[in-house]
């Protein structure tokens, strides 16, 4: 299975078009948002084209394709105006024989782990940054945002197969490789 993985739309009808045309490229089985879909929140800048409504009508036409777990920016409104879940704190995904968890990374994270074993993904959006860390008890994941990244990375998304993580730009352009 190909998963197409990102996070932190937060509002941007430009760059939701632009991640929806990249899943249709990539033909990717299914669409995994870490959360912050439409809103920006307090602490970041409005992102090019902000519009939630045209966020939630492009979505929308993707409601089958999409799995999702709830952000920091995303409330019970959001999930009103959504015809796909979006409240779950997480999910659990299996690739490459490794479980991954993943959420958005605003209560589980680096500092404040969930429960994981040895050799198990910690997958999480909420920094902006796209990373791979090896830790003794698990590897640390992020694909970085689709609107809004930060320490100078590109704007991102993640594709997930059996044989591992592949970073890309929104053009396509490969920037990493990592395998599972």
């Amino acid at each position: 299975m190909k998963l197409m993985i990102a996070s932190d739309i937060h509002g941007s009808a430009y760059f939701c078009r632009a991640l929806l045309a990249a899943y249709e490229r990539e033909g990717a089985d299914k669409l995994v948002l870490l959360g912050d879909n439409l809103y920006h929140g307090p602490r970041n800048d409005l992102p090019l084209e902000y519009d939630p409504k045209a966020v939630i009508a492009l979505l929308s036409e993707y409601k089958n394709d999409v799995l999702c777990v709830r952000g920091n920016c995303d409330s019970d409104v959001d999930q009103m105006v959504l015809p796909f879940p979006i409240m779950a704190d997480y999910a659990v995904l299996y690739a490459g024989g490794r479980l991954i968890y993943a959420t958005h990374g605003h209560v589980h994270n680096n500092a404040s782990l969930p429960p994981l074993s040895s050799g198990d993904i910690l997958l999480h959006g909420h920094t902006h940054v796209p990373a791979f860390e090896e830790y003794p008890t698990h590897t640390y994941v992020n694909p970085g945002s689709v609107s809004i990244p930060k320490e100078g990375s590109p704007n991102s998304y993640l594709l997930l197969t059996d044989e591992g993580f592949t970073w890309k730009d929104l053009d396509g352009g490969v920037y990493k490789q990592e395998k599972i």
